[in-house]
């Protein structure tokens, strides 16, 4: 792949099952050695997304090319520059760990000499060194994630999918795959795609993208997102959360309400903060602001989409 050629591209990517359209015609540029994320709900097409660019499904329409390769025309040479790690382990579990890194090996066409070579330097990178004649039945479950991680890099991919690769695991565990990750992109220089539902760990992704109803809706660099956003994410409990809501629009711009609670965007001063909590006071349960995360930024933007697509759809009714 030459050095300007992107790690992925697609233009118009799309996925049909039946009449349901899992991913809508979005497109994708995400130059080499860049973590990228994409961020969405459940439903969102992101797994779908994954599926097409690592040409385990076929595109319904457009076009997706993934280290210089076109995933409809050469499926084959795409999968020899992936690693890919799934939702669900892709591990053996009556193998030994040192037996499953071999047998990934073998299926990327490997020597046996590079692949005890390898197979050393990953279990030191990823704490299994003491582990490798355990069977995977008997690993802690971020042992096992730390394995199939392993497993999809035993060949040196140029770029590594990973679709929610710490779900289910505790704090820890989760830190530790991040940290194994890391250095693999330090050593490696891999392109890095990843889908997770822990916004957090998309802070660090070189950029993301937000998508909603197969679509990407927005993207950018997680900070400069988070910066955007403003000051202060408000969070205001009331009886009667709509009406509040339509009430402050004039004052504190648009919300998001979700059962008892209203959520605003704010940019004023800790000054304006305080005569906000005292003008309220007595119309409110409780006011709480905080600085806003990736999450906060998640929520505004799937509302946005949302309140688009349904002033859209009204529209065309009238």
């Amino acid at each position: 792949m030459s050095s300007d050629c992107p790690a992925i591209r697609a233009i118009g990517l799309s996925k049909r099952y039946g009449d349901k359209l899992a991913v809508d015609g979005f497109d994708l540029d995400i130059p080499r050695g860049q973590f990228y994320g994409l961020l969405g709900p459940n439903g969102a097409g992101k797994t779908t997304a994954i599926h097409m660019l690592s040409t385990l499904i076929r595109p319904t329409a457009g076009e997706a090319w993934v280290a210089s390769q076109s995933v409809r025309e050469a499926p084959v040479k795409v999968r020899a520059a992936i690693g890919v790690v799934f939702q669900e382990s892709a591990l053996d579990r009556n193998l030994t760990v040192e037996e499953n890194l071999r047998f990934a090996g073998l299926l990327n066409h490997m020597p046996k000499k590079l692949i005890a070579g390898r197979s050393d330097e990953l279990l030191q990178i990823f704490g299994l060194a003491e582990k490798r004649q355990q069977s995977v039945a008997a690993l802690s479950g971020g042992m096992r994630r730390a394995l199939d991680i392993a497993r999809g890099v035993m060949h040196h991919p140029q770029i590594l999918f990973l679709d929610e690769p710490t779900i289910g695991l505790d704090l820890p565990n989760r830190r530790n795959i991040w940290r194994h990750i890391a250095e693999l992109r330090s050593d490696l220089g891999i392109t890095v795609f990843l889908t997770t539902h822990y916004l957090e760990e998309a802070l660090d992704c070189d950029r993301v993208g937000f998508i909603n109803g197969g679509r990407i809706v927005s993207d950018g660099v997680p900070r400069e997102l988070v910066a955007a956003l403003g000051e202060y994410v408000i969070e205001i409990e009331a009886a009667q959360p709509e009406l509040l809501a339509q009430a402050l629009r004039s004052r504190l711009g648009p919300a998001i309400v979700e059962g008892s609670v209203i959520s605003f965007r704010f940019d004023g001063n800790a000054q304006a903060l305080a005569q906000l909590n005292i003008d309220l006071a007595e119309q409110v349960r409780a006011l709480r602001w905080r600085r806003p995360n990736l999450n906060d930024v998640f929520l505004w933007v799937i509302h946005g989409h949302m309140t688009m697509k349904n002033e859209k759809k009204d529209a065309s009714q009238k």
